[in-house]
């Protein structure tokens, strides 16, 4: 997993409120392996009609967009079901923060696991930076982890909270096998002395 520090790239709006993870990533390509591609099933009904032609009015299908990798969305983004594919297909496609005044939970935990920055704000600093992007299509925006800030395109900053062990993850780029391998010989102790206190344990596991 890249490590995330400080990003400034182009951000897109999206305005629509409850947009949920099935519409991020429809339920059709779940059984899809992510060797397929997850980038090119990221809203995929949105983006593309029927016979496989884009739609010019979805926003993510306009040129001063198609190098976003900041999504700046309405409230409860990713509700739904609880799906890792929507975190995946957003990574997959470039992206690695997404601000909101409230996400799903599960998405919000789940970001975590894949590189990709939840940043919640208060609704009010979402709007205004949705006008903003609006105004100035394909306009950059940074977050800055380390700072635990937004700023926007007119220069604006905005303060974000985050765990500090989430943003230990973030910064160090650590998946959960990673993070599992940071306290591998703790985890080979605790075996070994669980082991000793109750041998029969071990004995068990073989049988079956």
């Amino acid at each position: 997993m890249e490590p995330y520090s400080r990003l400034t790239a182009v951000a897109v709006p999206l305005d629509d409120a409850n947009i949920d993870t099935g519409r991020i990533f429809p339920s059709r390509f779940l059984r899809k392996p992510r060797s397929a591609g997850y980038h090119n099933f990221l809203f995929r009904d949105a983006r593309f009609d029927e016979t496989g032609n884009e739609r010019p009015d979805f926003i993510m299908n306009r040129a001063p967009y198609r190098a976003a990798r900041i999504v700046v969305a309405g409230a409860n983004f990713a509700c739904g079901s609880s799906r890792e594919p929507a975190v995946y297909a957003l990574v997959d496609a470039g992206f690695r923060c997404v601000i909101a005044p409230s996400l799903g939970d599960i998405f919000f935990s789940n970001c975590f696991r894949n590189g990709l920055l939840p940043v919640v704000l208060p609704a009010h600093d979402v709007i205004e930076l949705r006008r903003q992007l609006h105004a100035q299509p394909g306009a950059h925006m940074t977050v800055d982890l380390d700072a635990q800030h937004v700023h926007g395109p007119d220069g604006g900053v905005y303060p974000f909270e985050i765990d500090a062990t989430r943003k230990l993850r973030l910064a160090q780029g650590l998946d959960d096998a990673a993070l599992a391998r940071a306290y591998l010989a703790e985890i080979e102790r605790f075996e070994r002395e669980h082991l000793a206190a109750w041998p029969w344990a071990a004995v068990r596991a073989k049988a079956t």
